[in-house]
């Protein structure tokens, strides 16, 4: 549905829906951290004014995966580790719209890695959001790619073996060029990091700690409130490619939260011919030349 469309069907002069609150509830455990991100998100549109049938929500498999079900903006909810590449197949159809992938740790670090490197090194413009709570929730209780090294759970009752992925430096090393760290028990900072994500141009992350309160003991509300800084605070320069890596690196103690690494660099959507004429649902269907395309072949 265009803009043009819904102010068709409306009076002169009213004003276009913001997203809100959809009618379904969400339906996470009592004290979840996705709510503190769900709120941010919120947020962060809202102060951006945008209407809710110019963004799409998009995420994969998982507690934090539902999100989408509950903003009145459009979604899509898709199979496990895939929300990345069916956020690049909706915002080449239409860059016109503002696209947003959520998704967790497991479903973006583990079976969607590879999909998240390679929309990173792209540049595509679009804002992805993970709710890092580092366990599997929705299966009650496993390791995930960012449980930490000798964490007890379901599936290492001895204790993890693997070093946890790092997914800032991951996103630095990648090419990201909005690189963020949140909190969810600070909705204030997150929503600010969120809307920042948004109106970036390239691709923007955000990655969240956002605890799981059924499922891992360990890295709780208390765990980083004891821990988390903030890189304003502490005068850390965004620009700074070295510095942001370096800031990348610390984890124990003390725990950064902020934004990272900002840079400018031409997007996927302004490097791709075909897309630089306009948003595909905008252009004429079908091949101009087609008969001497085809010539070539035959």
């Amino acid at each position: 549905m265009s803009e043009s469309s819904v102010q068709a069907a409306a009076p002169v002069g009213t004003p276009l829906p913001l997203i809100g609150k959809s009618d379904t509830k969400p339906t996470w455990c009592p004290g979840c951290g996705d709510y503190g991100v769900i709120a941010a998100i919120e947020m962060a549109v809202k102060r951006l004014k945008l209407p809710s049938h110019t963004v799409v929500l998009v995420s994969g498999i998982g507690c934090s995966s539902n999100l989408p079900h509950f903003l009145s903006s459009y979604g899509f909810h898709a199979i496990h580790g895939r929300a990345l590449p069916v956020a690049e197949g909706i915002r080449w159809g239409n860059h016109g719209l503002t696209v947003i992938a959520t998704g967790g740790d497991g479903d973006g670090y583990g079976i969607g890695a590879g999909h998240l490197v390679h929309a990173m090194r792209r540049n595509v413009d679009l804002t992805y959001v993970t709710m890092n709570n580092q366990i599997y929730g929705l299966t009650t209780g496993q390791a995930s790619p960012t449980s930490m090294l000798g964490q007890k759970t379901k599936s290492t009752p001895t204790g993890v073996i693997e070093n946890p992925i790092d997914p800032v430096s991951l996103a630095l090393a990648s090419g990201a060029t909005y690189i963020a760290r949140g909190f969810s028990g600070d909705v204030k900072q997150l929503a600010d990091l969120v809307a920042g994500a948004i109106t970036h141009k390239g691709f923007a992350f955000v990655d969240t700690m956002s605890p799981c309160v059924t499922y891992n003991k360990i890295n709780t509300f208390d765990f980083f409130r004891q821990r988390v800084y903030k890189l304003e605070a502490a005068g850390h320069d965004p620009t700074n490619l070295v510095t942001a890596w370096e800031r990348s690196l610390e984890w124990g103690e003390k725990i950064p939260t902020g934004l990272f690494y900002r840079a400018e660099r031409p997007t996927y959507e302004e490097l791709e011919e075909v897309l630089s004429a306009g948003p595909l649902v905008g252009q004429p269907a079908g091949l101009k030349g087609r008969e001497s395309l085809l010539d070539e072949f035959l």
